[in-house]
């Protein structure tokens, strides 16, 4: 770019006053990551109000090579929405762009643009009687545009799939300012390539998701919550089978924590304690959901899955929520893992599947592996046992300086963790993608064919590789 404030002044005659700042206050909340392990810098922020007006500064942006930092609510995981520190790109955040268009109660199915925030979507769908089946720790804060960009998983995919299965349509903007608009959705269409889907999980290196056609479906009656004891991982993967054969599609979410990460939760939240009251190696979180057909049988059917798995020998020790805020409260110590783990310190934290019924055995050989060869470290895994992805945190010894545990053992840590998950077949990144904190990873590991194809995909879209530079790809 030769000329910087030509530049910034007809992106504010495209945008208007609200669109642009360079005010170097308002940009700083946005500039780091949430986890704090990235920090950019960028000549400017838009915040465009519409697709058109987001069309108009791509093709400026275009024009003049500069390049655009896509970010919706900044909760990414692997450093994808933060600029590198050259200054020369602009952030772009998504968050004036909030509409809910339109709600369609009995085709169920909702139109929203990409700041929508994940909890406002879920309480305009409940006042619709319908609901927007993916949920996660971070709602209040993510943004549908981030999610569909990163391809989220969360706690149902279970039984509705990630945010791929979810999305009938999708409206974005191309690296030459054209616009896709491909909302209206069809339940049968060949015409070609399916071609949202290349947009749902690339991070924002092809095109700028705008808005999205999203899947509803009737809001549940009822739930069962179960907190139960197990003795071994094992034990809580023949729980998981006789669950969902028990359970059939009433099975919504299937949940693992240690011992050793409830111990850390209940020293974290001041009112929090043990549904159990013993302590067991593993804990399984179990929901069962029914719709108003079914939900006169949810409690007995539930309490007949449980007393099987009893007698089975699957289950030491299990408590049913008694009210819905005690469901809760089951839930809370789940996504109070990962907030209660960072008051311990330091720690680097991988997000991998493996095929679902060889995480048991991984998670036996992974933990105690990495803390023989990291003596002091603590190897911790929770997470989707359903989805054969869990949470692969390795929680630092004793440091005095973190940033640096973080370059030097954290970062060989984290190779010889995803050299373990490519050794059995698996993923490095199940549902939080690759940004540029896996990116390098991704190089070295990777199918070669496969990195090729993404890096011609990502040469045909964005020829000039303005849209979120380093990172995926």
């Amino acid at each position: 770019m030769t000329d910087t404030v030509a530049f910034l002044s007809e992106a504010e005659t495209r945008l208007g006053p609200k669109g642009i700042t360079v005010d170097s206050e308002a940009m700083a909340p946005w500039l780091t990551d949430w986890r704090g392990r990235f920090t950019g810098r960028a000549v400017a922020m838009a915040s465009p109000a519409s697709a058109a007006e987001l069309a108009e500064l791509v093709r400026l942006c275009a024009a003049n090579g500069v390049p655009l930092v896509p970010q919706g609510g900044n909760s990414s995981m692997s450093g994808g929405a933060t600029p590198d520190g050259s200054g020369d790109a602009v952030l772009l955040s998504l968050r004036r762009m909030n509409a809910i268009r339109e709600i369609d109660a009995e085709g169920r199915k909702v139109i929203c643009e990409a700041g929508v925030i994940l909890q406002t979507l879920h309480e305009a769908a409940m006042e619709e009687d319908l609901r927007f089946p993916l949920s996660l720790g971070g709602k209040g804060s993510a943004t549908i545009g981030g999610l569909i960009s990163t391809n989220a998983g969360g706690t149902q995919v279970l039984r509705h799939g990630s945010m791929r299965a979810l999305v009938l349509g999708l409206e974005a903007v191309l690296a030459d300012g054209s616009i896709y608009s491909m909302l209206t959705p069809l339940k049968k269409d060949n015409r070609g390539f399916d071609l949202k889907q290349l947009f749902i999980g690339s991070e924002g290196t092809l095109g700028i998701v705008t808005a999205a056609t999203l899947r509803l479906l009737p809001a549940i009656a009822d739930r069962t919550v179960i907190w139960a004891g197990v003795a071994s991982l094992q034990d809580a993967r023949a729980l998981l089978l006789h669950c969902e054969d028990t359970a059939g599609d009433s099975l919504e979410g299937f949940e693992i924590i240690p011992d050793r990460s409830l111990e850390a939760v209940i020293a974290h939240l001041p009112d929090a304690r043990s549904p159990l009251g013993d302590r067991y190696p593993w804990y399984a979180l179990i929901e069962v959901v029914a719709d108003r057909a079914s939900v006169a049988t949810l409690r007995d059917r539930s309490e007949a899955m449980l007393a099987d798995a009893f007698e089975r020998g699957l289950v030491a020790d299990a408590a049913i929520a008694a009210s819905e805020s005690q469901a809760e409260d089951f839930w809370l110590l789940r996504e109070s893992v990962a907030p209660a783990e960072r008051d311990r310190g330091p720690a680097v934290q991988h997000d991998i599947s493996v095929a679902v019924d060889k995480m048991p055995e991984f998670i036996d050989v992974a933990v105690p592996l990495l803390e023989r060869d990291w003596p002091g470290t603590e190897a911790v895994a929770f997470g989707h046992l359903g989805d054969g992805n869990v949470h692969f945190h390795v929680i630092a010894p004793h440091v005095t300086d973190a940033q640096a545990w973080h370059e030097g053992d954290g970062k060989a840590i984290s190779r010889q963790v995803h050299d373990l998950v490519t050794q059995w077949n698996g993923s490095i990144s199940a549902e939080h993608g690759i940004g540029q904190l896996k990116r390098d990873e991704l190089r070295r590991l990777g199918d070669p064919v496969a990195l090729r194809l993404m890096q011609s995909v990502k040469n045909a879209l964005d020829p000039a590789g303005l849209l979120n530079p380093g990172k995926l790809v």
